[in-house]
């Protein structure tokens, strides 16, 4: 991608409170997002890691607090300035019946053109390593409906790889995937990031492989942030019985070292003797 050297932003919030129409979700929540590393958000149904990421990427905007890109608050900053600079994935978008996988990619590029610029070479050449990043410039003129869930998974994040921002926010995106195409799109994942210098925040149901393609790790729970840090700082018995309720052994992958979570059931429910 062109903008694979460039400086990323720095994303933080500071003291943020969230909600929607009932109570707050987010309770006066401080967190800076690591430059250039994966960090996923962890924690059980309903503890805020989507309304976080919606806050964080502007869909919400604060009851009170701050999210601020390089200092600046996003309620002071332009639509189109942020979206050249965070790019966002809701857990489950939507496009027109009929819309090919090259259309959709290309929507991408909508922030970047002026009212009297059409779509230019660069914009094409763009599309193209998008697509190439992930492995589907194969599938450039097959419409949405027709790709497999992991294939049409690319495709969006194809997206918003061209949106050519520092800061990439996913929320779920291995949502109604199997085992091994959600395997297929994290590597994806820390391909952009590795390769691309990319910042990423992701929210992740399972654990385990949080743990293996994250760099930094946050924990929620009832929508206050109770652990950070490095994954086999963060992902630990003691933690998934306070958060999650469960009790559970963590070993170290054999590969790379990283934590492994072996759940044993709800505390009431743990046979006499396991640890």
């Amino acid at each position: 991608m062109k903008n694979s050297t460039e400086p990323t932003a720095v994303l933080r919030a500071e003291n943020l409170t969230l909600g929607y129409d009932g109570p707050s979700i987010i309770h006066n929540l401080s967190l800076t997002v690591p430059e250039a590393q994966v960090t996923s958000i962890i924690g059980p149904n309903g503890c805020g890691k989507s309304t976080l990421l919606r806050g964080l990427g502007r869909l919400l905007t604060p009851r009170s607090g701050d999210v601020l890109l390089d200092g600046v608050p996003l309620g002071k900053q332009s639509t189109r300035n942020i979206a050249t600079r965070i790019s966002i994935l809701p857990q489950t978008p939507t496009a027109p019946s009929g819309l090919t996988v090259a259309d959709l990619v290309s929507r991408g590029r909508h922030p970047r053109q002026k009212w009297y610029q059409q779509f230019s070479l660069e914009d094409q050449t763009v599309v193209d390593d998008a697509l190439r990043a992930t492995d589907i410039a194969e599938l450039a003129d097959t419409p949405l409906e027709d790709l497999s869930g992991g294939q049409r998974q690319r495709a969006w994040i194809s997206m918003t790889l061209a949106q050519e921002t520092g800061i990439i926010l996913l929320d779920e995106p291995t949502t109604y995937l199997d085992l091994a195409h959600q395997v297929d799109v994290l590597e994806l994942v820390r391909r952009l990031n590795r390769r691309h210098n990319r910042t990423v925040v992701m929210v992740l149901h399972d654990i385990s492989l949080a743990a293996r393609y994250s760099d930094h790790i946050v924990a929620m729970k009832d929508g206050n942030i109770v652990a950070q840090g490095a994954p086999a700082d963060v992902v630990t018995p003691r933690l998934l019985r306070d958060v999650f309720g469960l009790d559970a052994q963590v070993v170290n992958e054999p590969t790379d070292g990283r934590p492994h979570v072996i759940p044993l059931g709800h505390p009431a429910t743990v046979p006499v003797g396991a640890n």
